[in-house]
């Protein structure tokens, strides 16, 4: 039989990655990995605000290298490999990442007048500028409308589509008057791709609406105009010029146009699914299914599970949505996650480790983990706070930030990333209580990503404090597999493509021979951290905590003194 691929875009946070995959079994034909040049590892900055992080769009185009890059080495490995046996494309990206563009679709950060302008830029995840329109959304919205809140979590977020867009208003009221519209990331690639970038023309994934942007079917679309006019009557304007529906990623965005077919080198007509989020795709690529909680781990983490849409589901407060279709078609998607896991690591590394560990950082990480592995859990005396970057679930709060007590004259830099990773796990686990206590089992966990594969410290470490095995994704690459796979439906059955999903996932998707199994002795210490953890979580998070917390430390040395004889 003739071979038939299909190709994964996956624009994360710094680089965009590239997957040719074999349809038959999922084999990763090849890949190439394009780092953004604009900012610092493609991230424009604000030293004046450390909030602010945007990206410049013409390197999201210049990401089609990776395309020819990996066919280049499709060509090399694959004997008889032809790109035009590619029969679909898939693409994920970040968000909410909005860009503001013209009537034709063009960034405005693309046009003279707004080259040098950061807030023509597209505005990225991890912008968080917009906390006072976040805020300022959720009181309205709760006094106003509070479905829209219930089904986001009961929190509005500033890595949102609104809040941005309403301060953009607010800061750069020229660059607000000069877009037409906003395009989120992922619609705006397949849109570049089919050749049509009309903001009015191009089609609109629910997964990006329905999390980020208040889209229900449930009100008929975006947020009304009433509720909009309310908050900026700006806002009530833009609505008509950003979209009336938004569907699942297994519809076809559009085909590969000419142009952009000869340039690349692939077959012009080929299906481009409809675009969505990096963690919404990498669940689907490692193979999420009813009582399976994803876990995409990275810079942040994204914790993706899903629910069939005949049975009842409880809006769950805190997470990052429950939307129809966000990743399996036929199915409500649920998003939750950290805001900072990898970054945290990397700044204990870039700023706290001394040179006795290792002269680079990579040799700083396997020093660390190599000592860190060492201790017993609760050796050294302490406990952090996994805010560093503010908290995205349970307590949807930007203006957080970490902690870390226990710290003496004698704490080592490997304990404190110790620390460090336990913080995340106790994050990790309070994400999974949330979840099932609204009636949703977790019966695996499988995590994905370059901490779980390359990390056995971190891997066990959860399993431990979870109670829970850890399952690794096959692929080193599930977000641009997940991309695959849906450009594999999108293409169909007729085209050497699938007709379903869960069909291109039990072809394509699995899970490796290791497991992190929980020890029980450390499950029993850490559960007395895990309940330290959430006086600190309660205290520091909520407004309602009337406890005491002058246990913390002297219990912190407890559990030391312990474990160290």
């Amino acid at each position: 039989m003739k071979k038939r691929y299909a190709l994964g875009l996956d624009y994360g946070t710094n680089s965009c990655r590239s997957l040719i995959v074999d349809l038959a079994d999922g084999a990763e034909v090849a890949s190439h990995v394009f780092s953004y040049p604009t900012g610092t590892q493609g991230i424009l900055l604000d030293k004046r605000d450390p909030n602010l992080a945007r990206q410049h769009p013409q390197d999201y185009i210049l990401g089609f290298s990776a395309i020819t890059e990996a066919v280049k080495k499709a060509r090399k490995s694959c004997k008889g490999f032809n790109p035009h046996d590619i029969v679909g494309i898939g693409v994920d990206t970040t968000g909410s990442t909005p860009l503001p563009v013209d009537r034709d679709g063009t960034p405005l950060a693309m046009k003279p007048a707004f080259r040098n302008n950061l807030a023509a830029m597209a505005w990225l995840w991890k912008d968080h500028t917009s906390h006072a329109e976040a805020a300022e959304i959720t009181a309205k919205a709760a006094k106003l409308r509070p479905e829209y809140l219930a089904k986001c979590g009961g929190t509005y977020s500033s890595e949102w589509f609104w809040s941005k867009i309403l301060h953009c208003r607010r800061v750069a009221p020229d660059v607000f008057k000069a877009a037409h519209s906003f395009v989120e990331y992922c619609d705006y690639i397949p849109a570049v791709l089919a050749g049509n970038t009309r903001p009015d023309q191009l089609k609109r994934g629910v997964c990006a609406a329905g999390h980020k942007a208040m889209y229900s079917p449930q009100w008929k679309g975006l947020p009304d105009r009433k509720f909009l006019a309310a908050l900026d009557p700006a806002l009530a304007d833009l609505r008509d010029r950003l979209f009336a529906e938004a569907v699942p990623a297994d519809r076809t965005a559009g085909l590969l146009c000419r142009t952009w077919a000869d340039r690349l080198g692939l077959k012009e007509g080929t299906a481009i699914a409809v675009g969505a989020f990096d963690a919404h795709m990498g669940a689907v690529g490692a193979g999420i299914k009813v009582g399976t909680l994803v876990k995409i781990l990275g810079t942040s983490t994204c914790d993706m599970m899903v629910w069939p849409e005949g049975k009842p589901l409880k809006d769950i407060p805190g997470v990052c949505g429950i939307v129809k279709g966000s990743i399996l078609p036929g199915y409500y998607g649920i998003e939750a996650g950290q805001s900072a896991v990898g970054d945290i690591f990397l700044w204990l590394v870039n700023n706290l480790v001394p040179d006795s560990y290792g002269r680079t950082a990579d040799e700083k990480f396997v020093n660390l983990a190599k000592a860190a592995g060492a201790q017993k859990p609760g050796e050294h005396g302490l406990l952090a706070l996994d805010w560093n970057n503010g908290n995205r679930t349970v307590l949807v709060d930007v203006r957080l930030s970490g902690v870390l007590l226990g710290q003496t004259l004698h704490t080592e830099a490997h304990e404190l990333y110790r620390a460090l990773i336990e913080a995340t796990a106790f994050g990790a686990l309070t994400i999974i209580n949330r979840i099932e206590e609204y009636g949703v089992p977790v019966r695996e966990i499988v995590n994905c990503g370059g901490l779980a594969v390359k990390n056995p410290l971190l891997m066990q470490i959860y399993a431990d404090v979870t109670g829970r095995p850890m399952k690794i994704s096959r692929s080193d690459q599930t977000c641009a597999l997940g991309a695959a796979i849906f450009g594999a439906v999108a293409a169909g059955r007729k085209a050497g493509g699938f007709d379903r999903v869960e069909t291109a996932q039990k072809a394509m998707c699995g899970v490796r021979s290791t497991v992190y199994k929980p020890i029980r002795a450390h499950q029993a210490v850490y559960a007395e951290l895990f309940r330290l953890y959430g006086d600190l979580h309660d205290a520091f998070g909520t407004g309602t905590w009337s406890g005491r917390l002058n246990h913390v430390m002297k219990d912190l040395l407890a559990i030391r003194e312990k474990q160290r004889q």
